[in-house]
């Protein structure tokens, strides 16, 4: 006669799967936080609740309750007039500290080493803070004519090269409603303190990819920057490889600016494809797997 005999083991297994599968249930709903500010800020535009739901596969309800404790927090912000979310300054400042950590620095100053020995003018890694860009990392020319800038100082969006190339990146909405907020002092004579001047300059050089400083800043010197963009990255032969584009969001950008006694705007413009080859380097850095 058989017996009903069980399996100490395949109980212990069916116990061990139960469990796992409750704890991959915790892990997923203790990182819904870090999944909605990840998809807000890979989105070019505010997010509405359906939105996140739908992209995250969350209840409207538990989103509804999370996105209420961020926004008092200030970890997301949002936007009445189109009816989403952004990311708040608190994550802005979150994501600000994680750039300026030491090993990051240490692999960004390395680039733009790099880019400098092979331009021989001054370059830096500059982020937005808020209405105003910040000097993230920078390596200095040898030549003895330079600007002094250290990191960690903020530069006027309007006027400067980075500031021109994050206005131009942005949506049309978001980038009104900054330029509403900002003074447009003119700093020199080549300043575009008029709006409607401004406006279509970021026009053409959204069209472009690139932002200009043509002595705007400063008289006398001259910048070009160039965005690093969020990457794609695809195995090929078992290789990672970045395929940046114009939809990603900007993450940074990288700055080379020099005197015009030494280099004409022309030529920064020509160095454009070497800096965006450092902007691909920075990007695999800086993108958050």
């Amino acid at each position: 006669m058989k017996q009903n005999v069980q399996i100490p083991f395949q109980n212990r297994s069916a116990a061990d799967s139960a469990s796992d599968s409750r704890a991959a249930d915790e892990d997923a709903r203790s990182l819904r936080v870090l999944m909605v500010l990840d998809a807000l800020a890979r989105a070019q535009h505010p997010q509405t609740l359906a939105q996140l739901s739908q992209r995250l596969h969350v209840p409207k309800t538990t989103l509804m309750r999370l996105l209420a404790a961020m926004e008092r927090a200030g970890f997301v912000l949002q936007m009445p007039a189109e009816r989403g979310f952004v990311p708040g300054p608190r994550a802005a400042g979150l994501a600000l500290q994680t750039l300026r950590s030491p090993p990051v620095l240490r692999e960004c100053r390395a680039i733009l080493g790099r880019l400098v020995a092979a331009l021989g003018e001054t370059c830096n890694l500059t982020a937005l803070d808020g209405d105003r860009v910040l000097y993230v990392e920078r390596v200095e020319t040898h030549e003895p004519l330079r600007l002094q800038l250290s990191p960690g100082i903020h530069v006027p969006l309007h006027c400067t090269a980075s500031g021109k190339l994050f206005l131009s990146a942005m949506s049309r909405l978001e980038r009104q409603q900054t330029l509403q907020r900002l003074v447009l002092t003119r700093n020199t004579p080549r300043t575009l303190a008029d709006l409607s001047l401004l406006e279509a300059e970021l026009d053409r050089l959204g069209a472009r990819g690139i932002g200009v400083d043509n002595e705007e800043f400063v008289r006398g010197m001259t910048a070009v920057a160039v965005p690093v963009r969020e990457l794609a990255v695809e195995a090929i032969n078992g290789t990672a490889v970045g395929n940046a584009t114009t939809a990603r969001p900007v993450l940074a950008a990288i700055a080379c600016h020099a005197p015009t006694a030494r280099v004409p705007l022309e030529g920064l413009l020509r160095a454009v494809p070497v800096l965006q080859e450092a902007a691909q380097q920075m990007a695999r850095v800086l993108r958050a797997e």
